[in-house]
């Protein structure tokens, strides 16, 4: 089970099951724990070459055993996601925590990746179960449905789940309303239904100041 202590650690009880976490991510434990590293995100061989070529480079550790394990990284908040046979796409470097029975993967994102200046691909977690996603300041989990579609600046983009099309535009964004924006800007849209995570803090994008 997956619960947080205050808003920047992860305890995950377990009991003889396990889970993937970020490599060096674990702070402390009691009990009983099994530490393992694993090769490709923890999906084998496939897996650490296609990350190879796509660039969403992500190093993982499978922690199993009996009691608690303490996570956390670099004093980022942490926010959980529950899956129940959906996908949840993230940002590698985003992603803290997830169940053992979690489908990790790499998809392509096309012109959305280029312009957060995370690469041209993210992870995937598929699946029912458990993840810990990381933000910087706590982040907000926005609906998006047919009526109401969002835009949302790439620097601050963590994860999306549901049935959401993406589209890539520039030209516009927040800033540039307000008078502040230099150099080319971004956004992207989302259309359908699902969620959206958005961090209350900019990561630098290829765009420039976005």
């Amino acid at each position: 089970m997956f619960r947080l202590q205050g808003s920047k650690t992860l305890a995950v009880d377990l009991a003889g099951d396990a889970v993937k976490a970020k490599n060096g991510s674990m702070v402390a434990y009691d009990g009983r724990m099994t530490f393992k590293k694993m090769t490709g995100g923890g999906e084998g061989l496939r897996g650490m070459v296609t990350r190879r070529l796509t660039g969403e480079q992500m190093s993982v550790m499978e922690v199993s055993g009996q009691g608690t394990c303490y996570f956390a990284d670099r004093a980022t908040e942490i926010n959980l996601v529950s899956l129940r046979g959906e996908k949840l796409y993230v940002e590698a470097s985003n992603l803290l925590c997830t169940d053992a029975g979690l489908r990790t993967g790499t998809t392509f994102t096309g012109l959305r990746g280029g312009g957060s200046g995370n690469g041209l691909f993210t992870t995937t977690v598929e699946g029912t179960g458990q993840a810990a996603i990381m933000s910087d300041g706590s982040a907000v989990a926005l609906r998006v449905s047919a009526q109401y579609p969002l835009s949302v600046d790439p620097g601050a983009y963590i994860a999306h789940q549901g049935n959401l099309q993406q589209h890539f535009q520039s030209g516009v964004n927040f800033r540039t309303l307000m008078g502040e924006g230099s150099g080319e800007s971004f956004q992207i849209r989302f259309e359908g239904e699902g969620l959206v995570y958005v961090q209350p803090s900019e990561r630098n994008t290829i765009g420039g100041d976005v």
